[in-house]
């Protein structure tokens, strides 16, 4: 599907608000593994390993999902962040009628499958 300016800047939009949910989900993740380690839960070693796993696993993750993306990806992306709940209908609300349901379907579809 072709979608017009308009779609392409409130992919552009939404494509934003889902990065920023996927860096706030990675540091409050990060956060609960230092958390442990403050109350004595895990030892330093343990805890940097797993910091560093974590976050080396959240970049590979933002990179295949965001990096090098171009207009023609903002669709495809889009309905995958829908697909995965990193965005939900609301955030839809500034597509056409027409894409909205198309990401929708396509999802569900997928989702079916």
């Amino acid at each position: 599907m072709e979608i017009s300016k308009k779609d392409k800047k409130a992919a552009r939009e939404v494509i934003e608000k889902a990065l920023l949910r996927d860096f706030e989900e990675g540091l409050s993740k990060t956060e609960t593994i230092l958390q442990n380690w403050r109350q004595g839960k895990q030892n330093a070693r343990e805890t940097y390993l797993e910091v560093y796993k974590h976050v080396k696993s959240l970049d590979k993750y933002i990179a295949r999902r965001y990096d090098g993306m171009t207009g023609s990806m903002y669709l495809t992306t889009v309905i995958g962040l829908h697909m995965d709940k990193v965005i939900n209908d609301e955030d839809l609300i500034d597509f056409s009628e027409e894409v909205q349901v198309y990401i929708k379907s396509v999802a569900k579809n997928l989702l079916d499958d």
